[in-house]
């Protein structure tokens, strides 16, 4: 079956206003639309002082949307002032489809996540890209200087609660599933991309770049 939202014939209810959307799942409370905020205060610094991994979420003048992962040690981003952060572009595939996107559309959503803690924090705003030597020197790391950063203006910043990672048992090794039998991104890309290369000597490619290309 194609799920595409484009075959919404395919499906029998589809909800298609924010009056049936609430009819179903309620209002949000005054509480919820109040813990809103346009400012890093010193709540939101803590979170991004401590948290080594976010999710950037971008589109393109078409409305694409991709979804990249970012992270270093705890710190990397910077708050540059109370409406700004600055997160370092390190070594990649080349693709930026961050960046690509960033050129044609600046609006970014973003989650910090710092492991161990079950809430989040959920932003959103305009970002740009920024060759400031000045402001790329702050974020060296292993010595080298990242080529880019991407400064993002905050619209709005709120902490999402804890019941997703109640749910899903991130945090809790225990729980997690066996990972065995899983592809590998050599396998992947061997089989996505019909490369005339063996899954070996793609590995082989990618825990090179891991070990020379980190920064």
């Amino acid at each position: 079956m194609d799920l595409s939202i484009e075959n919404r014939q395919a499906f029998r209810e589809v909800v298609s206003s924010e009056l049936e959307l609430e009819a179903i799942l309620g209002r949000p409370s005054s509480r919820v639309l109040a813990k809103v905020t346009d400012t890093l205060d010193e709540h939101c610094r803590r979170f991004i002082a401590n948290s080594p991994f976010l999710l950037l979420a971008s589109s393109d003048a078409g409305g694409n949307v991709d979804v990249s992962p970012k992270g270093d040690p705890p710190g990397f981003v910077l708050v540059v002032d109370e409406h700004t952060i600055a997160i370092p572009e390190r070594p990649g595939n080349r693709r930026a489809d961050t960046c690509r996107n960033l050129l044609q559309n600046p609006n970014v959503g973003l989650i910090f996540l710092v492991p161990g803690k079950r809430e989040t924090l959920r932003m959103s705003g305009t970002a740009a890209i920024v060759c400031d030597t000045e402001l790329r020197e702050r974020m060296t790391m292993d010595g080298k200087v990242p080529d880019l950063a991407l400064v993002v203006s905050i619209r709005e910043a709120f902490f999402h609660c804890a019941k997703c990672m109640i749910r899903s048992h991130l945090w809790e090794p225990g729980q997690w599933p066996a990972v065995e039998g899983l592809p590998s991104l050599a396998q992947a890309m061997v089989t996505h991309g019909k490369l005339d290369i063996s899954v070996d000597e793609m590995q082989a490619k990618i825990d090179d770049d891991a070990r020379t290309r980190l920064y």
